[in-house]
């Protein structure tokens, strides 16, 4: 659809009664793309950063060069991107959503699907690579979670989004936003119950499609907005696993168990709060953050990491990130060298590695655990829950 026709689809829309829309008059997901979707099969995927100008370029459009960055996202052997909206760039207003950006996703969408990438589509960003994007209408906890008047305005942006993403058969789904749980925080039930309703809403909006709630380790490690057994309850929890990050450096090095081991430990802990040993799970960041680590050893950390995990039944792997930041941009120093890209198109050691595991085990069956998982730790804190994750991995640290 070019820019005529997605214009002509949204004045229509405004002319339909409330709650019909000229979007939702095409096709649902086709069956093809729904079996794309499979939850038992393995997926390899990256999160997107633009190469030109990061995700500066939601307000700074160029087609050319994301198209480039997808050519060579598609040659690693990707079948889908995790993509981050800005949320104040596409809702500056409580009661208006910016066609302009809403324009560009689905430009975006459709540059993917070209080149056969799916897309899962973050929401509430929030906050991204330690950067703060909140809304000219933001409030303080734990109103983001409570309010009805942002609630309103959620709403809306949601119905928005939809209308668009409903438009290509190559969207995964909602991710709720970019590890929400890092930029606005309430009590576990006030989290528990915004999470519950809101992904129920996007699955009456786009149904047949997965919707996640792509939190960090936090809440998993410790009580943190959301519930470890709500997260584990839903269809399809998501892990972001980031040695550095969660601190697994205290009880080993780089290419240690508690580093490599990561994924496929955390994936366990989730079945636990799960009570179910083949619960899929998702992958859906993870990196090292290592600073120390060269290309040599991010690869081999990523090769004996997803093996690891594809051994444990992990079933989506989305890697962070796909291309390198600019040091043209301020940021902390481990957000620049993270991508399995160059910022001008490489493939380093790490991409190649990626390569080959796509190709590997992409399309094939997930085999899930059949033992019955230990029970998750009581009480849930920082260290308990990293002395269930050794034992998970036969770890004992020296000196320990």
């Amino acid at each position: 659809m070019d820019r005529r026709a997605f214009l002509a689809a949204g004045t229509a829309s405004a002319l339909l009664p409330a709650g019909e829309s000229a979007f939702s008059m095409t096709p649902r997901k086709s069956p093809a793309a729904s079996a794309r979707m499979r939850l038992d099969r393995y997926r390899f995927g990256v999160n997107y950063t633009p190469s030109h100008n990061w995700w500066f370029c939601w307000n700074d459009w160029k087609s050319d060069p994301i198209a480039r960055d997808l050519d060579q996202i598609a040659a690693l052997g990707a079948d889908h991107l995790r993509m981050l909206l800005i949320w104040p760039y596409f809702q500056p207003n409580l009661q208006w959503v910016s066609p302009v950006h809403l324009e560009r996703l689905h430009e975006l969408l459709t540059l993917m699907a070209a080149r056969n990438l799916d897309a899962l589509v973050t929401v509430f960003t929030g906050q991204l690579s330690g950067w703060y994007f909140l809304p000219p209408f933001n409030k303080p906890d734990p109103a983001f979670y409570t309010d009805d008047q942002l609630g309103a305005a959620q709403g809306l942006f949601v119905r928005e989004l939809s209308k668009v993403m409903r438009m290509h058969d190559n969207v995964i789904g909602f991710d709720l936003g970019n590890e929400l749980n890092t930029c606005w925080t309430a009590a576990l039930p006030q989290g528990d119950a915004w999470m519950t309703g809101m992904l129920a809403r996007m699955q009456q909006l786009l149904p047949g499609c997965v919707h996640v709630n792509g939190v960090d380790h936090n809440p998993w490690f410790k009580p943190t907005t959301f519930s470890a057994r709500a997260l584990a309850a839903q269809r399809f929890p998501v892990m972001h696993c980031y040695p550095y990050w969660s601190q697994a450096l205290r009880y080993g090095g780089p290419m240690d168990p508690p580093s490599t081991g990561l994924l496929k430990a955390m994936a366990a802990l989730i079945r636990a709060y799960a009570g179910d040993a083949q619960k899929p799970v998702w992958a859906g960041e993870f990196n090292t953050c290592i600073e120390a680590l060269d290309e040599k050893g991010q690869a081999q950390w990523l090769e004996t990491a997803v093996t690891g995990a594809v051994e444990a039944g992990v079933s989506w792997f989305t890697y962070w990130d796909s291309h390198d930041v600019s040091r043209a941009f301020a940021f902390n120093p481990v957000e620049y060298s993270l991508g399995l890209l160059t910022n001008d198109g490489r493939v380093k050691q790490q991409g190649r590695i990626f390569r080959q595991l796509a190709d590997a085990y992409r399309g094939k069956p997930v085999v899930f655990p059949t033992a019955a998982p230990a029970p998750p730790p009581v009480p849930q804190t920082f260290d308990n829950t990293w002395k269930w994750l050794l034992d998970e991995l036969h770890w004992k640290p020296q000196g320990a």
